[in-house]
């Protein structure tokens, strides 16, 4: 239940419209990879505000968004700047801050944890 609960947001924040090739690309990766059922809803959250707004993620969703993987991160934010909901973002802008945001949780993840 959870996870089509997930499902319908992540459709609802992603959706894409036109028959554009990178978009039916974008899609099929999408779905050969299973990400839209990767990651729970506060962490689509967290990272979507990281990348397409102003805001930090926290060490939590940037476990799940490492899981999600690169290939999934990188098709989602594609598909997400063709939805002409986003028309106005720049998508060089948002790519780097995709990039930044996957480098910082994967600098998080790697780094051993303070002994307690």
């Amino acid at each position: 239940m959870a996870s089509l609960h997930v499902y319908s947001v992540l459709v609802v924040l992603l959706l894409t419209c036109g028959a554009v090739m990178a978009t039916k690309e974008n899609d099929q990766i999408i779905k050969e990879n299973n990400c839209e059922t990767k990651m729970g809803l506060p962490c689509v959250l967290e990272a979507f505000t990281s990348i397409f707004k102003t805001g930090s993620i926290s060490n939590k969703c940037c476990g799940e968004l490492v899981v999600l993987g690169k290939v999934c991160r990188s098709a989602l934010v594609k598909r997400t700047l063709e939805n002409p909901l986003f028309k106005d973002l720049r998508p060089v802008t948002i790519i780097a801050k995709s990039i930044q945001t996957w480098n910082n949780c994967l600098a998080l993840i790697d780094s051993p944890s303070p002994s307690a």
